[in-house]
């Protein structure tokens, strides 16, 4: 799945300053960037193969900070170009980013909002699109990035509408997509956007992928916690909600758990998680039904149940618009890819029931989560701030009537 914005037609057409080429790819390499991340567009834009009816990009792989540049398993790179390349570029690749707490160096953020300006596509795949939001480019723009990353991505940068559900985010002028193969996917994309189904097609054989995947984020992530919610009022809340899901409750529950009305709490939710509540919600209730359709022999209407969805009738409606299928389809597909050694066997036990349904006691509020509204507030505020906060304000508000650009409203 992805998500290609209404406005990208307009933004394609933003003409190239007079020195840039469209044909011409810059990749942006950091040292301690992983190495599969980095080679994705190396090996879609820097390979000659017009043999097999692919049109031929011209790469320039540039160092964005002082080189050798180290990467995954202790090997050093060193980049033919520096930043200076990047203003012959047409298209300007973020392909990863070291470490989503640290900033990157300002004068790799300065190149890049200068090629925007000129009318570069700028592309940022997995932890790149940090550098992207980093640089202000993202500000008001829907976005994505790798699933486990995406609610430290929106709580950083706020102004961002992270989308993790997404495989890859077409923006027009501005993309991105989610961890590792999904910036094939947008890679590929890309190679659709210029030159047609058919190159696509035709790139797409020759690496040995899809040519289009369908599906989003939503069938990989799992129930672990955002690793910044640790310490937060609301981990007890999101934590109780994970192991009640076969309770049927509703968001107004988990804000009176935290205390908070339901304005305050979705708000405080969502700069957690990168989510609404109520969506989190239903993603979380859906994983555990693909647990139990693919461990265990309970019906779908059991299955339901079990999954605090008020009927099979929402499950199914949910379950078809997150994973594609419905549940009936998906077990069964599932089952089929399974070895037969590992196929449960009717000798096997079937998973142990939940616990025992008591709506009507919640059971007791923990006392650390007695806490204010402008007390939770003034815990989380510290992280907004970021080095380069000053350059990306004043950044944003320069390109404010750029087209392409989503309205943060």
């Amino acid at each position: 799945m992805s998500h290609d914005s209404t406005a990208a037609p307009e933004a394609a057409a933003r003409k190239l300053s007079g020195r840039r080429r469209k044909e011409i790819v810059a990749v942006l390499l950091f040292s301690g960037g992983p190495i599969f991340e980095s080679s994705i567009p190396l090996s879609v834009f820097g390979i000659d193969r017009q043999d097999a009816g692919v049109p031929r990009y011209r790469l320039l792989v540039c160092g964005g900070e002082e080189g050798p540049l180290r990467t995954t398993g202790g090997l050093e790179l060193t980049a033919p170009h520096g930043l200076e390349a990047i203003s012959r570029a047409g298209t300007v690749v973020v392909p990863a980013w070291r470490s989503i707490t640290s900033p990157p160096p300002e004068e790799a953020l300065d190149a890049l909002r200068r090629a925007h300006e000129e009318g570069a596509r700028i592309v940022g795949l997995c932890t790149g699109a940090f550098v992207l939001a980093a640089a202000g480019l993202l500000d008001g723009r829907p976005a994505t990035t790798h699933w486990m990353y995406a609610p430290t991505l929106a709580k950083r940068y706020p102004s961002v509408h992270v989308d993790p559900r997404e495989l890859f985010v077409d923006d027009g002028d501005v993309l991105t997509s989610a961890g590792t193969a999904a910036g094939i996917d947008l890679c590929l994309h890309i190679v659709r956007t210029d030159h047609g189904n058919e190159a696509a097609g035709a790139l797409a054989r020759r690496l040995v992928v899809p040519p289009r995947r369908s599906g989003g984020q939503e069938r990989y992530l799992d129930r672990s916690l955002p690793e910044e919610i640790g310490a937060d009022p609301l981990a007890e809340v999101v934590a109780w909600a994970l192991e009640h899901l076969h309770e049927q409750f509703d968001v107004e529950t988990l804000a009176a758990r935290a205390y908070m009305s339901r304005r305050t709490f979705d708000r405080r939710f969502r700069s957690l998680t990168g989510s609404a509540p109520l969506q989190w919600l239903i993603t979380q209730r859906v994983l555990q039904a693909q647990r139990l359709l693919e461990t265990s022999d309970y019906s779908v209407d059991e299955v339901a149940g079990r999954c605090g969805f008020r009927s099979p009738v929402a499950l199914r409606g949910h379950f078809r618009r997150q994973l594609g299928s419905s549940p009936a389809a998906y077990r069964a597909a599932y089952r089929a890819r399974r070895p037969q050694g590992e196929r449960q066997t009717d000798n096997e036990p079937s998973p142990p029931p939940p616990p025992a349904l008591h709506p009507d006691s919640p059971g007791p509020v923990p006392p650390q989560l007695r806490r204010t509204a402008s007390a939770t507030a003034g815990a989380m505020g510290s992280s907004a701030s970021l080095p380069s906060e000053h350059a990306r304000e004043a950044y944003a508000t320069s390109r404010a009537s750029l087209p392409g650009q989503r309205s943060s409203s």
